[in-house]
């Protein structure tokens, strides 16, 4: 009969079918860095609270610390009968050191250890994402920079509303990325707790310092309710709820610069390097990257979801069922990732088409607004101003002319309030120079952004 370290409450072994259907180490052998820092700590730890003594601690501790070059260097000898990492690494030290790596186990679970595992991972995980989502944020300013007085038409509804500067559009998505950094900082506090000592669910017998343990692997203070430290996987929740958001800002991105890259926009081109082609059209130049990011985004939101439903129905304290929240996890982790490093690569080589983007904004009547603002700031109220305006505009669209060719004696037939510096109004350097408060794209205001995000992120 194989050995289990649960195999003398059973008579038979276990089922090819079963050991297949509920190993786990094709997935979680990436957990073993940390793994191997939980059993460190834990052992020193042992030693510490004579559970172990020290010349026991110390020979664990070098022969997991062998494992642990081992793993680093690709010489780790998995094999398909272990279960899970925790018992292959279990395996691997009864091999190196003999009996006494049995003793490591004393006080502790497969529960609290893959509880611990996955804190060490998803923090580490949350640290190197922020240091990500900066350096996008850095090529998206660089980008800005070279923009604060490139004009290009705003949207909403995706019709043509009203002018900004490109620069200002670009912050838009550095704003962005500043909540969904500040969101993974925010989570990182909440999960930097510690549940080894819970053991299985009620806690151990034996007197262990768990103070001890958290303050050697970095955390903030340990679990208070052993039942909800192996059970909770709410900083995972919490962790693909945030990368979700992200990915969503990630995909308005994509899908702005496959919009912008379209004939149609003709507002930028992506270099050859991060395009494709066509196997039939020899014309075409697809902007992949940018539709993959957008594609990825639904595989992040199917994560959250699926580890939301495990966890909708479990009763307290442990159940299997937990094995499944690694897969959605890792997965959306690569994924994240590599959105992030692509885009990273992709916004300092896009070519932007200030030309093109400038003769869209002079059409569309994108002044309609500064002209009803300026005939509300001559005291006539803004509703009134509003509907003279919108006659204007008809009267546009009949005559098949645009807001800047109107003369001022037209202007003056819809109402004696125009005066000359009425078709000042109508430029489009003017209409985004007006708009000179704190947020607003005035090229002043821009610049005075772009400076603190600057200092910012240099920080």
């Amino acid at each position: 009969m194989p050995s289990k370290p649960w195999s003398g409450r059973f008579q038979e072994p276990t089922h090819q079918l079963v050991e297949a259907f509920t190993a786990s180490l094709a997935f979680d052998c990436r957990l073993a860095p940390y793994d191997l820092r939980g059993s460190i700590a834990h052992a020193r730890m042992l030693a510490k609270q004579r559970v172990l003594t020290r010349k026991e601690a110390a020979k664990i501790v070098k022969g997991l610390e062998g494992i642990t070059r081992e793993i680093a260097r690709g010489k780790f000898p998995f094999s398909a009968a272990d279960e899970d990492i925790h018992m292959a690494i279990e395996r691997r030290l009864l091999k190196k050191i003999g009996p006494v790596a049995g003793k490591l186990h004393t006080g502790r679970s497969r529960n609290d250890q893959v509880a611990l595992d996955l804190r060490l991972y998803v923090r580490e995980v949350l640290d190197g994402l922020q240091e990500r989502i900066r350096r996008l944020q850095r090529v998206l300013l660089d980008q800005a920079e070279g923009h604060a007085e490139t004009i290009l038409p705003g949207y909403t509804h995706m019709q043509r509303a009203q002018p900004i500067v490109l620069a200002h559009h670009l912050l838009a998505y550095v704003e962005m990325l500043e909540r969904d950094r500040e969101r993974l900082a925010d989570a990182r506090a909440r999960l930097n707790v510690c549940p080894l000592g819970a053991g299985a669910l009620a806690g151990t017998t034996f007197p262990l310092d768990r103070a001890y343990v958290a303050q050697i692997l970095g955390f903030d203070g340990v679990s208070q309710n052993s039942l909800d430290a192996v059970a909770d996987r709410d900083f995972l929740v919490e962790f693909l709820a945030d990368v979700a958001l992200l990915m969503t800002h990630l995909s308005r991105l994509g899908e702005e610069l496959v919009l912008w890259s379209t004939f149609e926009f003709g507002f930028v081109e992506f270099p050859d390097a991060f395009a494709t082609g066509s196997s039939m059209m020899p014309q075409k130049k697809n902007p992949d990257v940018a539709e993959l990011v957008r594609g990825k985004t639904g595989r992040v939101f199917g994560h959250l979801l699926s580890l939301l439903t495990i966890l909708k129905g479990l009763p307290l304290s442990y159940n299997r069922d937990l094995q499944e929240d690694k897969e959605p996890l890792f997965d959306a982790v690569e994924t994240v990732e590599q959105c992030l490093e692509v885009l990273t690569a992709l916004v300092p080589r896009l070519a932007f088409k200030p030309k093109r983007m400038r003769r869209a904004a002079e059409w569309g009547y994108l002044a309609a607004t500064d002209l009803a603002d300026y005939l509300a700031s001559k005291g006539l109220p803004f509703r009134e101003a509003h509907a003279i305006v919108g006659r204007i505009v008809a009267y546009c669209l009949k005559a098949g002319k645009e807001l800047t060719a109107l003369s001022l004696a037209e202007l003056k037939t819809f109402s004696p309030r125009f005066g000359p510096d009425a078709l000042q109004a109508l430029t489009l350097e003017a209409s985004v120079a007006r708009r000179n408060l704190v947020g607003g794209t005035a090229p002043a205001q821009v610049r005075r952004q772009i400076r603190a995000w600057a200092k910012r992120l240099k920080a």
